[in-house]
């Protein structure tokens, strides 16, 4: 339970957490769909409003170096915990290096049930170095490690990235990977990439928003139907042949053959490693593998198979049930400590955000802490090119956000507008300024709100990426392919993301802390401390001053 605050008694109205996922702060013009959008509230915020800046990547929300982009599962962890815990990417890579993945119980039965029935072992996941949700490093120790162990046949289904990497750099990861195989392969061992597709069109859906996505990866990986072709080089040339300007994320699904027939098809008695430690893409192919009772699609003949995932990607349901790295414990977040007090909370986004201010906020934790007190709303997301709507439910979003503000019923209230990182994730710039205005517009219609009603918000986001649209030179300027058209750039970025608090109650009694830098894991304190409460001593400090 929380103690009170030893100076400030708390806002009297509603506090709200606004995050603008995708929309960080980038000082230079080019390519920043932030800076160029027409955002009148959000000029408004920083003019007149109290703001800073927040870390939002790197070891400031738990990941290997600073070279590495956030993301908005590792962002609302920190959000919601008000702590950096060591997330996927860097757990994995110490299991790797300690050899603790290898000694697991996970890890052995994976393998022993290839060795003793001479079956296959595959591996699926997102084959990029992004590390957002995977890293190909991983996926070249644990090939090695099987053929080490007495492994014979490993095949490796490839999701082309796209996103987290360039848009069309799917053959730069291809053709090394080639040669690794051609150089760990040999008499004993046959390895060879078997499927593949688009990270977007097939296999990796979320929050059932579109499971045909996941019907399509199980018909391409398990029962090898699909366009042939002889390699994944040639697979990747043809389908950009067919679909010009397609981007890798967005490739069709291919089914590599010798002869007519599927390399690598999963079958009965087959070991299945499902390689991203991220957990929100992970979940449904996992359980189209493992759920008895299952009724999304039609699997067909359903292959026995010993699965296993990275990560354990949901805790509270198990899936899956084995898995080869323990995912972080995250312990005393912001929800639990809400519900040992009796604070009301709400947490509302649409299907693409959803279970971002939901269960990542809860430390990965599904369902609530407390079901009297906590309220989550989904508003169902469009299944349409987010380019060609990037409006996407912000206005659907607001309308219920407003009535349940109305309604005084939640002490907090957090919401994600998805539309900068979704519609930036699609590389259309022009799109990408329009998302980012539509959020501007839903921020003019909450702020008169929250004034009514005698309430603060905080306006932040959990990482960067409309505010850097375009692939940059080494002198700063947009790069350019064979054609000279600007390459977009579909991925996060390492700029910091603002922190605007909008407050027209406390009379200037409420100030940003000078002299330190903060990240978001600062959030957490300082949203307690509005309720009139004091932080954990585990939490990072609050952002604010009092007094």
């Amino acid at each position: 339970m929380l103690k009170k605050h030893p100076s400030f008694p708390g806002i009297e109205g509603p506090i709200l957490t606004v995050i603008m996922d995708g929309i960080g702060l980038n000082a230079s013009p080019v390519g920043n769909a932030v800076l160029h959008a027409n955002t009148p509230t959000l000029d408004r915020l920083a003019r007149d409003y109290p703001n800073t800046t927040l870390l939002a990547h790197g070891k400031a929300v738990g990941m290997p170096s600073d070279a590495d982009m956030g993301n908005s599962e590792v962002g609302h962890n920190a959000l919601g915990a008000g702590q950096v815990f060591s997330q996927g990417a860097a757990l994995v890579s110490d299991a790797i290096a300690s050899g603790s993945l290898f000694e697991g119980q996970a890890w052995h039965e994976i393998v022993a049930n290839v060795r003793e029935r001479g079956s296959t072992l595959h591996f699926i996941g997102l084959f990029s170095d992004g590390n957002v949700h995977s890293h190909i490093d991983h996926l070249k120790a644990l090939i090695v490690r099987a053929r080490d162990e007495g492994a014979k046949r490993v095949r490796i289904h490839i999701l082309l990235d796209g996103r987290d990497v360039p848009e069309t750099s799917a053959l730069e990861y291809v053709e090394p990977f080639e040669q690794f195989l051609a150089e760990t392969r040999g008499e004993n061992f046959d390895v060879a990439i078997a499927s593949g597709g688009g990270r977007m069109v097939i296999t990796m859906d979320r929050y059932e928003a579109n499971w045909g996505m996941v019907e399509k990866g199980w018909q391409t990986h398990v029962h090898g139907e699909g366009q042939q072709f002889e390699s994944a080089a040639e697979a990747i040339k043809s389908l950009r042949a067919e679909h010009p300007g397609t981007i890798d994320q967005d490739l069709p699904p291919f089914v590599i053959a010798a002869h007519g027939e599927p390399v690598g098809p999963i079958r009965d008695g087959d070991s299945v490693v499902f390689f991203n430690f991220r957990g929100d893409r992970a979940i449904e192919i996992s359980r189209a593998f493992t759920d008895d009772d299952f009724g999304f699609f039609d699997r067909g003949a359903r292959p026995d198979v010993t699965y296993a995932g990275m990560l354990q990607y949901d805790g509270d349901l198990l899936i899956p049930e084995r898995f080869l790295v323990a995912p972080p414990a995250i312990a005393n977040t912001m929800s639990e400590y809400l519900a040992a007090t009796g604070i009301t909370e709400l947490a509302i986004s649409e299907t693409q955000k959803y279970g971002h201010v939901t269960y990542f906020w809860n430390g990965n934790r599904s369902g609530k802490f407390d079901e009297k007190l906590a309220d989550f709303v989904e508003i169902r997301s469009d299944v349409i090119p987010f380019e060609q709507r990037p409006w996407m439910k912000s206005a659907e979003i607001t309308d219920e956000l407003i009535e349940r503000l109305k309604s005084g019923k939640y002490r907090t209230l957090r919401v994600n507008y998805a539309n900068g990182d979704m519609v930036g994730h699609t590389g259309n710039y022009d799109a990408a300024i329009v998302a980012v205005e539509c959020v501007d517009l839903a921020l003019a219609r909450l702020l008169p709100v929250i004034d009514k009603l005698g309430g603060v918000a905080m306006i932040t986001a959990d990482h960067g990426n409309a505010d850097e649209m375009f692939q940059l030179d080494k002198s700063g300027k947009p790069a350019v392919d064979e054609h000279g058209t600007q390459r977009a750039k579909t991925s996060h970025t390492l700029n910091p993301v603002p922190f605007y608090f909008y407050d027209n109650v406390s009379n200037g009694a409420i100030r940003i802390a000078g002299g330190r830098s903060f990240g978001l894991s600062n959030v957490a304190a300082s949203t307690v401390n509005l309720l009139g409460y004091e932080a954990p001593e585990m939490w990072d400090k609050g952002i604010f001053e009092f007094g």
